[in-house]
């Protein structure tokens, strides 16, 4: 069974809540006018914008201890053939010293700042194309998003017309409707990678943020909107059932989500358990000589998103799919509302609605009437 509104109730209960989305606002929002103000780093800067989970809208909410997190991409003029990955990071650090003391930490392409709220990844390009500053610094690029408005997704467009939804009010609603028709009519822009330093291989390598959100919203439509809710399942699944492996998650599980999830699914159920056996039909080859997948990163075909995870990492992670494709399966096959409540349950952990006991009702929650309704009784009053 489907059980609508029980996947409702649940995607509700596994995304970040009201409180951790005012803290992300609260730590993006305070690093961005911070960097904007510091004038040491101001005559680098062309842009800042959020990049992952937050923006594309598959984020779901930390367990246990953990903090929700957030990444920001900040675009700089700094030219690769004067700048090594090092020394470009290094500009940075006396602004993180200043407003992040004993908090901030540096990593192989980013840095990771840490807070008692939010953990914020810091991720700096070289220059782009100088054409290429325009739309970089436009509403499309900048605009912070809404992690609870995935139809904000929808229709976002990348085109220097396209208005963010916070400055809508102050364009007024014609302006705002003529600028939208215009950026839902002409072509969207044709972004080019960025480049971000790589420390420890000090070099230069491509990154595609924006065809990744790009990607993420065309395909949620493609799944009539149901995409997005997919990979928030299936990483809730990862997180209330393993700690190990490590890996995949984040981006290289949603890249792995996405070449599964079939077009036109009509429920997120659905989705799931096609998703989940869609992996263990492909890999089974793979696992078996003790290889692994290889998946391009959207926007940059060079890059392969698994080229990190182990060949027995992602063995381990086959088996647990396959588990739960099974599982899945039994809970989406079953006709008896309890029985498939119970399963999609077990699959999912607590968070996921305890289904109600009565027996083998074959309706999905739904009662047939007795005897015809009379009219004037209230029945459909």
């Amino acid at each position: 069974m489907i059980l609508k509104t029980d996947f409702e109730a649940f995607l509700k209960d596994i995304r970040p809540t009201a409180s951790m989305r005012e803290d992300l606002i609260k730590g993006h929002k305070t690093f961005r006018e911070r960097l904007k103000g510091d004038e040491s780093l101001k005559p680098i800067l062309v842009s800042d914008f959020l990049q992952g989970s937050y923006r594309r809208y598959t984020a779901v909410r930390p367990k246990g201890d953990k903090r929700s997190d957030v990444d920001i991409i900040v675009v700089t003029n700094l030219d690769e053939n004067e700048y090594t990955p090092k020394k470009a990071l290094d500009l940075f650090e006396p602004f993180l010293d200043k407003h992040y003391k004993g908090k901030w930490r540096p990593q192989g392409r980013s840095f990771g700042i840490e807070l008692s709220y939010v953990e914020l990844d810091i991720v700096l390009t070289s220059a782009p194309a100088e054409q290429e500053y325009g739309i970089l610094q436009s509403d499309s690029v900048i605009y912070s998003g809404d992690i609870l408005e995935p139809r904000e997704l929808q229709e976002w467009r990348l085109h220097r017309a396209w208005p963010a939804p916070e400055r809508r009010f102050v364009l007024g609603r014609q302006l705002t409707e003529l600028r939208l028709n215009q950026a839902a009519s002409d072509n969207e822009w044709q972004a080019q990678p960025l480049r971000i330093p790589d420390r420890d291989a000090n070099e230069w390598d491509d990154t595609h943020p924006l065809e990744q959100i790009r990607w993420t919203r065309d395909k949620n439509s493609k799944c009539d909107g149901h995409f997005v809710n997919v990979v928030k399942c299936i990483k809730w699944w990862r997180l209330e059932n393993y700690t190990e492996p490590n890996h995949p998650k984040g981006f290289p599980l949603e890249r792995l989500i996405g070449e599964h999830c079939p077009n036109g699914i009509v429920s997120v159920a659905e989705g799931v358990v096609t998703t989940l056996e869609g992996i263990v039909d492909s890999y089974a080859a793979l696992v078996q000589t003790k290889n692994k997948p290889q998946l391009s990163d959207y926007g940059v075909p060079a890059h392969d998103v698994f080229h990190r995870i182990s060949s027995e990492d992602f063995a381990a992670f086959y088996n647990q799919v396959k588990k739960g494709a099974n599982l899945a399966r039994q809970a989406f096959d079953s006709e008896d509302r309890t029985e498939s409540g119970s399963l999609w349950r077990e699959l999912f952990g607590s968070k996921f609605p305890k289904p109600p006991n009565n027996g083998s009702a074959k309706t999905g929650g739904f009662t047939p009437p007795s005897k015809p309704a009379t009219p004037g009784s209230g029945r459909f009053a």
